[in-house]
């Protein structure tokens, strides 16, 4: 199976690239390799995220998705919402091992870096947390830059483990759930809409990153 992770190109440590910080995270697995990685709604009618139907989340996100990308914001108003958010980032990136270029592609990706966001199925804040997944982690108000990043942080440390660090198979797993993922065999699944997530989300971090990163398939 096609397994994307990332190489450095000096002695797989530093970074050559001036745009690129050299102060970056990573993780070995048992077999050597390497990988670098960067409230909840009144109510009580909503469902934990985990245990919900794959396809009821796809179509959910497919709004989030368009939402976030689709909104032909100038490159400068996102500058200006992303540097807001790079101490809470750094931070975070620091806690759970992840490379703070994915938590910053992700928040791209979901919310376009505004923190009031809301989709039509519910989710929140700047990582888009369901309901049932910032009760989950402990996050009570989803609006709150600080609360969201760390609980959109630590779902994604889990997606991580859970598929053996393979960052595809996480991103689908956030998208589209984890359930999904296992369901097609530890794939990414068939459904466009996640596709296009991945593939959004790798575009946006390989952009942060620069080109000093080799991507490696085996």
């Amino acid at each position: 199976m096609l397994r994307i992770f990332l190489t450095l190109m000096i002695a797989g440590v530093a970074l050559s690239s001036a745009g690129v910080r050299a102060d970056v995270y990573k993780y070995v697995d048992a077999k050597g390799n390497t990988y670098f990685t960067d409230a909840p709604l009144r109510g009580g009618k909503y469902k934990l995220e985990w245990k919900r139907e794959s396809r009821k989340l796809i179509n959910e996100n497919r709004q989030r998705l368009a939402s976030a990308v689709g909104k032909g914001e100038s490159s400068a108003t996102l500058k200006a919402r992303r540097a807001r958010l790079e101490r809470v980032v750094e931070a975070n990136a620091r806690r759970y091992g992840l490379l703070p270029e994915l938590l910053h592609a992700v928040i791209r990706t979901e919310s376009a870096y505004q923190q009031s966001a809301v989709s039509s199925a519910g989710a929140e804040g700047l990582m888009q947390l369901m309901p049932g997944t910032a009760s989950r982690y402990g996050v009570s108000d989803s609006f709150n830059p600080v609360e969201n990043v760390r609980g959109g942080a630590a779902y994604l440390r889990d997606l991580l483990d859970m598929f053996d660090q393979d960052l595809r198979l996480a991103l689908a797993g956030y998208n589209a759930g984890e359930n999904a993922v296992i369901k097609y065999g530890r794939r990414i699944p068939p459904y466009s809409e996640t596709q296009n997530y991945v593939r959004t989300v790798l575009k946006h971090m390989w952009s942060e990153l620069g080109s000093n990163v080799v991507i490696s398939s085996r």
